[in-house]
């Protein structure tokens, strides 16, 4: 492996704009980063150990409880509300065609 890197090179493919402070650094510093993802990929074997199945897993709502026994709670417990519903600060607006 050869320790010299093209940052320069490498940024202009990954659309990248490195400010030649940047580069000296980088030249330092990738060389070592390969070298750690070797010794990580000879560890390894080199082959991505695969994932456990994934899966989603529903349970029954065994123990609901009716719906509005909280909302006094709620309410009382928020800062500003009207006509039973908690008022808040408007955060997105429409825009008007």
């Amino acid at each position: 492996m050869t320790n010299k890197v093209d940052v320069r090179a490498l940024a202009s493919l990954a659309r990248l704009e490195v400010h030649d402070d940047e580069l000296a650094k980088l030249e330092k510093e990738i060389p070592d980063i390969l070298k750690f993802v070797e010794t990580i990929q000879k560890i390894s074997g080199g082959e991505a150990t695969p994932s456990p199945k994934l899966i989603n897993v529903m349970r029954a709502d065994e123990n609901p409880h009716e719906g509005g026994i909280y909302t006094e709670a709620l309410i009382k417990a928020a800062p500003a509300s009207t006509d039973n519903r908690i008022v808040v600060k408007q955060v997105l607006t429409r825009k008007r065609a």
